[in-house]
């Protein structure tokens, strides 16, 4: 396990710093590395860190996340209220339907098991999209109209749509009856729970710093360990009370840093460093998980199906973004940065086959091309768009 931590470490950092200095994002090269020392490559990546994967992808997503609140500002959010709430919800539904509607007559499947593949489909990655907008915020790119916060606040609770709607159509797939109406109020119901649980954590843990002397490092762990049991939470909840626990972590950082805004701006630097280790855990642990084999096996019907799903993700954005004060090119940098997917296709990916899907396989099978397709093309749109098309403030 030691040995593959220091594997891990050296590639990923060297691979890293190969791919920046082509002056593409460096988690390129942390998939990359993932892919090839994963089980579906050279297979050097000690089992035992396979096998608590998923737990140390969440940690290092829930550490992206207070990173990420702690980044935002209040009058940025006032600012992109409106149009984020739009970017939430209208481009994974018009994704999923589009998605929806292309198995249906191309693959053949039944609606429900339609249903299933689009909306783990549809799920917009805040593991790549996230960080990349923090990097963008802190070079002043696109502040003046808070783009880079925009589109970091709509895919934060994108995920929430795309799981909650996922999890209607496997609930029915399996024959439990569930009530359509629950589930739509669901969405704003777990959104609602997790805004008020980050609130009520964050004031929390406010009182106790300034009760108690406690040195940043430490403030840093708790805040970490609070976010861990609200993600813990969830899975706890599940089927009885929706949170959406990504969102409330956010929330953490935010109220910190508006509340507290000296030691936001600490905390900020001190999660910075710990990024610096979990940014190496997180994509080279998504890169183990792609099994690029059964990636091809979906074939050219595949890319064709990930195509309409992205191309009716890209109209739903320009929708959301009507009415705004975004140019064009602001507004090309939205549909870029809305294509990446890897967080929650390898999280869920493989659970319709789990279940017993008579699709399971192929489902899989494109939520993993979708990784290999939109997560290197995304990310490096992301970097060259935001670079060339964003202006400096």
């Amino acid at each position: 396990m030691a040995l593959s931590l220091a594997l891990i470490i050296l590639f990923a950092l060297l691979f890293g710093r190969f791919f920046d200095r082509l002056k593409l994002p460096t988690l390129l090269g942390m998939l990359l590395i993932g892919i090839l020392l994963g089980p579906y490559g050279f297979d050097l990546i000690s089992q035992d860190i396979l096998n608590i994967s998923s737990d140390l992808r969440m940690i290092a997503l829930i550490v992206i996340l207070i990173r990420a609140g702690l980044g935002i500002e209040k009058e940025t959010l006032k600012k992109v209220g409106v149009p984020a709430i739009r970017l939430s919800f209208i481009p994974g539904l018009m994704e999923g339907a589009a998605v929806i509607t292309a198995a249906v007559y191309l693959l053949n499947f039944e609606f429900i098991e339609a249903g299933i593949l689009a909306f783990i489909i549809a799920a917009v990655s805040p593991a790549v999209v996230v960080p990349q907008m923090l990097s963008l915020i802190e070079q002043g790119k696109g502040a003046a109209k808070g783009v880079p916060t925009l589109v970091l606040t709509g895919a934060s609770v994108d995920d929430v749509v795309a799981i909650t709607i996922f999890s209607a159509f496997l609930s029915i797939y399996g024959g439990q009856q569930i009530n359509i109406y629950r589930q739509v109020l669901n969405v704003p119901l777990a959104i609602f729970l997790g805004i008020i649980l980050g609130t009520v954590i964050a004031l929390f843990l406010i009182y106790i710093f300034k009760k108690y002397h406690i040195r940043d490092t430490k403030k840093a762990l708790l805040i970490l360990s609070f976010g861990i049991l609200m993600n813990s939470l969830e899975h706890f909840l599940e089927g009885i009370i929706p949170i959406a626990t990504l969102l409330g972590i956010m929330v953490i950082g935010f109220v910190i840093q508006e509340r507290y805004s000296v030691l936001g701006k600490r905390l900020s630097s001190k999660f910075n460093k710990i990024w610096v280790f979990a940014e190496l855990m997180l994509f080279v642990l998504i890169g183990a998980e792609v099994n690029i084999q059964l990636a091809f096996e979906s074939g050219l019907l595949g890319l064709i199906i990930i195509a309409v799903g992205l191309t009716a993700r890209s109209v739903g954005v320009l929708i959301s973004l009507m009415g705004t004060e975004l140019n064009l090119k602001e507004r090309g940098f939205c549909v870029l940065a809305y294509t990446p997917k890897a967080t929650v296709q390898a999280a869920i990916g493989a659970i319709p086959l789990a279940a017993g899907v008579a699709s399971g396989e192929l489902i899989l099978a494109l939520a993993v091309l979708s990784i290999v397709v939109t997560a290197p093309l995304g990310a490096a749109a992301i970097k060259t768009s935001g670079r060339h098309w964003l202006t400096d403030d």
